[in-house]
C-alpha cells in the first residue's frame, strides 16, 4: 500500500512511522525544507518539498499509483483544498483533518467521506472514560490477527444473517440500527442502512473490502 501524507506534523509522521514499519511505502509533503531535513535522518520514506495543496507539487507523488492521500497540515481549509486536488489528480482515498466542526458539513457536502476531528475523538474518548468506560481497553484486547470491520447495509445486504455469506474465521458482533443496538441471531435480517459490526481474521479483510467497499475497512 501507497500513503502520501501532506504535512509533517506530530500525527502524520507518528502515522508514517508505523506504516513504514508494517512495509508500506510512505511520501511526505512538506513545505519547510528545514523539517524535511529533520525527518530524513530518522524516517525511510520519500519526501517533496513545496506546497501539497497546489496540483503541480502533489502531482509529483504519482497520485493514481496511491492508495491514500492524507492532508494533515495545521490549517483545515488547506486541508479541504488538498483533499479536493488530490481528488482531481486520482488519489485512491483522501483523508481530511479538520479541527473546527463547523467545517464538517462542508467536508460532506464536497463528498470528503474521510474527514476526521481528532480533537473532539479524544474529547470523546476523555468523556467516556469518566463515564467509566474505556475504548482504548477494547482495541487492546483485539490482539494479533483478529481485526474488526464495520460496514453499512445497502439493498444488496438486506438478507438474514445466515444468508449474507460472510467468509471464513468471520463473525457479526452486533448491528447499529439507528439509536438502537441489536444483538444478532441467525435469522437476524439486516436492513438499508443498519452498521454492522465484525470480527474477522486479517486475512479475510481483502475479502470484505472486495465485498463491503474500501470505505468500511478497520
Amino acid at each position: 500500500m501507497r500513503a502520501v501524507f501532506v504535512g509533517a506534523g506530530a500525527l502524520a509522521v507518528m502515522t508514517a512511522r508505523i506504516l513504514l514499519k508494517r512495509g508500506h511505502e510512505v511520501i511526505i509533503v512538506e513545505r519547510d525544507r528545514e523539517r524535511i531535513e529533520e525527518l530524513s535522518g530518522e524516517l525511510d520514506c520519500g519526501f517533496v518539498h513545496g506546497d501539497g495543496s497546489t496540483p503541480a507539487i502533489l502531482g509529483e507523488t504519482n497520485p493514481k499509483k496511491t492508495q491514500f492521500l492524507f492532508c494533515l497540515t495545521d490549517n483545515d481549509q488547506t486541508n479541504i483544498l488538498t483533499a479536493l486536488v488530490g481528488r482531481s489528480l486520482g488519489f485512491e482515498r483522501q483523508v481530511t483533518r479538520i479541527e473546527n466542526p463547523a467545517f464538517e458539513h462542508v467536508c460532506l457536502e464536497l463528498g470528503l467521506e474521510d474527514t476526521i476531528i481528532p480533537s473532539r475523538t479524544i474529547a470523546r474518548y476523555l468523556a467516556d472514560k469518566v463515564s467509566g468506560q474505556d475504548m482504548l481497553e477494547l482495541s487492546a484486547m483485539i490482539k494479533h490477527d483478529a481485526r474488526v470491520f464495520t460496514f453499512v447495509a445497502d439493498a444488496e445486504d438486506a438478507l438474514s444473517l445466515a444468508e449474507l455469506s460472510l467468509p471464513a474465521d468471520t463473525r457479526v458482533v452486533c448491528i447499529y440500527r439507528g439509536d438502537e443496538f441489536l444483538l444478532p441471531e441467525e435469522d437476524t435480517r439486516l436492513k438499508v442502512g443498519d452498521e454492522v459490526l465484525l470480527i474477522t481474521h486479517s486475512r479475510e479483510l481483502a475479502t470484505l473490502v472486495e465485498r463491503f467497499g474500501p470505505h468500511n475497512g478497520a
